[in-house]
């Protein structure tokens, strides 16, 4: 049974999350998965927890704790000038484009580096927090080493893979957790609809917001080795609850996995499951998974196609997900100096095989 198709399988079964039942597929392909009380720090469900996974955009997520954390001790403000040097330029897409010496301020780079997702944004922010990308990686795994990520090593601040970067849904989850507990200023920049340049609005790739109730962040990623990856968080009633999942085999796939395990969550009882911090680590823990043979082949390509409508737009099933009930909300971005960026590469220019620029869906739930 090929990834693809068991995928579209745990997804069917997982409908059955309204009633507060674990679902696993038993599938021998690897799919992570894990959801967790944001309240409490109970795991709720997991799958897969402890494989060893290339973390892609996720990455992004630590660069954002490190600079809040810098934010938080008073080292920066989120009016410091971030100026764009030849190194974060030089970065792959998913990117902005902007040219060397480009000034904008911290806020709005992190709001391009958290809704485009952008990987120059990613080196930028870096530089101006750590002195250097490198001393900033270094904070990075200092970082992930204190808040008991066990199983997490940095080699970059966007996710963009090479040897010696990997993670787990658990650390991730934990990651997640601990900037929901030690952040709850900075928020916003995960729940944000969209940003506007000025010349171009960008909707947020995290496509649950404004489409799940109580969806309020956080962030997506892909590359072909670590397939289609997203972390959820939701609040209702005044519960709270996230979610993890890597290996998903399409943007639509991603999102209905990450819809179903937070209703799952939500509809659970917060007082089940064990603390995340004291999960056992169980499986194969030591193998780091590629799954690029079977993410980012033609047959793969061919039923991601199969996905979409005429118009284009991909077809979610969760029963989850609804259309957005208003035109998306766009966070005005700007520059200090350096002026609008150039526009992309020509279409059909050649882009690297590895990076997360994927398309914005336009989701249409499709009935059950």
């Amino acid at each position: 049974m090929s990834r693809i198709r068991s995928a579209s399988a745990f997804r069917a079964l997982c409908a059955l999350t309204a009633l507060g039942l674990f679902v696993s597929t038993g599938s021998a392909a690897a799919n992570p998965k894990i959801v967790v009380d944001a309240g409490t720090g109970r795991v709720i469900a997991h799958q897969d927890a402890f494989l060893k996974w290339y973390p892609a955009s996720l990455t992004k997520l630590m660069t954002a704790y490190v600079t809040f954390k810098a934010l938080k001790g008073g080292k920066l403000s989120l009016e410091t000038p971030i100026v764009m040097s030849k190194k974060a330029t030089d970065q792959p897409a998913s990117k902005m484009y902007f040219m060397p010496g480009t000034t904008l301020t911290l806020d709005n780079a992190l709001k391009m580096m958290l809704v485009k997702s952008a990987n120059d944004m990613a080196v930028a922010v870096a530089e101006a927090v750590g002195g250097t990308h490198d001393q900033f990686v270094a904070m990075m795994n200092a970082q992930a080493k204190a808040l008991g990520m066990t199983s997490t090593n940095y080699i970059n601040p966007h996710g963009l893979p090479g040897k010696g970067q990997f993670t787990t849904a658990r650390d991730l989850a934990l990651l997640t957790l601990r900037l929901k507990q030690d952040f709850p200023e900075y928020q916003g920049y995960f729940s944000l609809e969209g940003i506007d340049t000025g010349t171009k609005q960008y909707p947020n790739f995290n496509t649950l917001i404004g489409r799940f109730d109580g969806a309020d962040g956080m962030k997506t990623g892909f590359i072909c080795a670590s397939g289609f990856n997203q972390i959820g968080s939701a609040t209702r009633d005044g519960r709270s609850v996230i979610s993890v999942v890597l290996g998903s085999d399409s943007l639509a796939g991603r999102a209905d996995d990450t819809a179903n395990l937070l209703q799952q969550g939500l509809a659970s009882a917060a007082s089940q499951g064990v603390s995340l911090t004291a999960l056992a680590p169980y499986g194969d823990t030591e193998t780091l998974n590629d799954v690029s043979a079977e993410i980012c082949n033609p047959k793969a390509a061919k039923v991601r196609s199969e996905t979409r409508d005429d118009a284009g737009r991909t077809i979610q099933h969760s029963p989850y997900i609804h259309e957005m009930t208003h035109p998306p909300v766009y966070s005005l971005t700007s520059l200090i100096s350096g002026g609008e960026p150039p526009p992309p590469p020509p279409k059909g220019a050649k882009k690297a095989a590895t990076a997360a620029n994927v398309p914005i869906p336009q989701p249409r739930p499709a009935s059950f």
